[in-house]
């Protein structure tokens, strides 16, 4: 009966439009525990204090919730069409992660969860409760429990199948499910993920330091972004993709099928003196439904200005000096500095001359006075 309920579970989950699905105990191992505090203890987390203010709860799915004893862990295909990392060529247009150059995945996701686990509570008695990554779900190693993959060295998710593009949601249940044989780990002697990272991400295999991740910085990160990443973001103005694009096992995965992930076209490369003009209510239109919302109008434009300050054009000058006045102190510091890079010296000399002594926020009087240096 628990054989023939796995079965089920599992073709509706495929009918669903799932493209991997795994069962797992509704635990963690103590080693997924003590990477999480190791992780924790060395600061890596950076400035996302809520990893650990919910350690407790995400090292332990029962003590999230109490009556689980399963875990369905479901994966979603979203391999791009197109290698991502050739649009790191095109200085002038701004690179976003591969996930979010359409509609929030999570939307999506959580939408097809709840339908699974409806059919579950209705034709299996289930009780059922459904997780995406918004949630304390450790679902990484949830996912290798259940056979869905293994972290690589870069921490994400890898799979046999699909390599480094899956999505991950979770389906705890009350009822006893068998778990499946967990992955092993099959990146065997490949560091491509850890060479590839443009700012040294990563202390060593398997282990990722935030602090100094583009994904973290241009995402999560709300203050200045340090003078010694900067150049090394080139064009990517919000995530960055390039550990998961050269993974080897993504030579075994399909292109995604799902409309909802492919690209806007307003999305896919869009040029930085574009974005660069966009005020709160433009931004908030541009990206509505999209998960690059969720940075903010200021956060996003100060990405998008250390990309125009990467793109080597100086008729892009003009798009940078403009923004010298934002409101925005995040903004005006990264005007500066695009400014210092893009402009003749002269000109930048003049503008800080101008404004310099005027200028209330003491991080947008450093980067005047420190111009390009």
């Amino acid at each position: 009966m628990a054989a023939d309920r796995k079965a089920a579970i599992r073709a509706r989950a495929l009918a669903l439009g799932f493209d991997a699905v795994g069962f797992a105990a509704a635990d963690l191992s103590d080693q997924a525990r003590r990477n999480l505090a190791a992780y924790l203890a060395k600061g890596y987390h950076g400035d996302m204090g809520w990893l650990a203010g919910t350690a407790a709860r995400r090292g332990n799915p029962r003590v999230l919730w109490p009556a689980a004893r399963s875990v369905v862990v479901l994966g979603l295909n979203y391999t791009p069409r197109s290698e991502p990392l050739r649009r790191l060529d095109r200085r002038g247009r701004g690179n976003i992660s591969v996930y979010a150059r359409n509609r929030d995945y999570h939307d999506l996701l959580k939408g097809r969860l709840k339908t699974l686990a409806g059919w579950m509570h209705g034709t299996l008695g289930a009780e059922v409760k459904v997780f995406v990554d918004t949630a304390p779900v450790m679902e990484k190693p949830l996912a290798e429990a259940a056979g869905v993959g293994w972290q690589g060295k870069h921490s994400n998710l890898v799979s046999r199948a699909w390599g480094s593009w899956l999505f991950l949601g979770e389906v705890f249940t009350d009822i006893a499910l068998a778990p499946d044989a967990a992955e092993s780990d099959h990146c065997g002697r490949c560091r491509a993920c850890l060479d590839v990272c443009p700012t040294d991400a990563f202390p060593a295999p398997y282990r990722l330091d935030a602090r100094r991740c583009i994904s973290y910085l241009t995402i999560e990160y709300k203050g200045h972004i340090a003078r010694e990443f900067r150049a090394a973001m080139g064009n990517r103005i919000y995530g960055c993709d390039d550990c998961l694009a050269v993974c080897p096992w993504n030579k075994f995965a399909e292109p995604t099928r799902e409309s909802g992930l492919l690209p806007r076209a307003e999305l896919d490369a869009p040029r930085l003196a574009d974005l660069a003009r966009l005020d709160e209510a433009a931004f908030r239109q541009v990206f509505a439904g999209s998960p690059v919302k969720r940075t903010g109008r200021d956060r996003f434009v100060r990405n998008v200005l250390i990309a125009l300050g990467n793109c080597g054009d100086p008729a892009q000058a003009r798009t940078a000096e403009a923004l010298l006045d934002d409101p925005s102190p995040l903004v005006r510091a990264m005007a500066v500095w695009a400014l210092a890079r893009l402009a003749p010296e002269a000109t930048f000399a003049a503008a800080r001359a101008a404004r310099l002594a005027q200028e209330a926020d003491t991080a947008v009087r450093e980067e005047w006075q420190r111009g390009a240096d």
